[in-house]
């Protein structure tokens, strides 16, 4: 009884205990072989269907994990396009309106879009259509709540332009290929050159002066000929742009707008290097 209470209430058994705990341990590691051989004969004998069920959740799991990667991956390259576009936004002086691709015409040779804004938002026949690179087209039908731009490359869509190296004046052609554009009457004496940049000159009223179109890829000069065969390759990416801008020229007409229209006060436009 004296030791029970020694032990209990002091510390001076404690060396004893210390010695005497390699005895007691393989009594414990004996105690524990049943609880060990039960566990090894479940594992053992796990039946095909549980492992099929837990092989058909870890399959449903990873493409769960899969699909949400290649989400990130998504939103991650959306992000990348969309700082391009602010990036190009605020280059401009004119106020603009982003505005986002919704459909694209099924007829192969129509170079046509919808996107998502309409008169609500003050979009307007004719406006100009950009993505974060260049000039897209312009806006040929216009709803409530959407807009069909016609692009440039579309084989009816022409342009004024100039080269923006020495002020040349030409008109850029759409030739039904998204990469291609062609210059009509070109003299074959005209100061032109591969990898020249053109850009809007602004004749006719239609799309405001200097924003880039496209830039010179081929030029062929053909002695027997008056005129140059020249081909350009769009700025934009008229095949994969899905963020676009819609172009107020007129900062005014644009203020006018907003205010006629509260829905256009709503919608996520942005102005060129704030208001100038």
């Amino acid at each position: 009884m004296g030791v029970v209470v020694v032990g209990l209430y002091t510390d001076r058994l404690e060396p004893v205990r210390e010695r005497l705990s390699f005895l007691v341990t393989p009594f414990y590691q004996l105690t524990d072989i049943p609880r060990r051989v039960n566990d090894w004969r479940k594992g053992l004998f796990v039946s095909r269907a549980d492992l099929q069920l837990e092989n058909d959740h870890l399959k449903a799991e990873l493409l769960i994990h899969q699909r949400k990667l290649q989400q990130m991956a998504s939103l991650a390259a959306e992000n990348v396009r969309l700082r391009q576009l602010l990036n190009a936004s605020e280059m401009l002086q004119d106020s603009v309106l982003i505005a986002e691709l919704i459909g694209v015409s099924p007829n192969p040779l129509s170079h046509k879009v919808m996107i998502n804004r309409g008169s609500s938002a003050g979009v307007f026949k004719g406006q100009p259509v950009l993505d974060a690179f260049g000039l897209m087209g312009q806006v040929v039908e216009v709803s409530n709540e959407s807009s069909t731009v016609l692009l440039i490359s579309d084989a009816t869509h022409a342009i004024p332009v100039q080269v923006n190296r020495n002020g040349v004046r030409v008109i850029a052609e759409g030739t039904g290929d998204l990469n291609r554009l062609s210059l009509r009457h070109v003299s074959a004496n005209t100061d032109i050159r591969e990898g020249d940049l053109l850009v809007s000159s602004g004749l006719g009223e239609r799309f405001p002066v200097g924003y880039p179109v496209a830039e010179v890829e081929r030029v062929v000069r053909d002695p027997g000929k008056a005129f140059l065969t020249v081909t350009a390759r769009p700025m934009a990416k008229l095949d994969r742009s899905r963020h676009l801008l819609l172009v107020f020229e007129n900062r005014d007409q644009a203020g006018k707008t907003q205010l006629l229209n509260p829905r256009a006060r709503a919608a996520s436009s942005v102005s060129g290097g704030g208001e100038q």
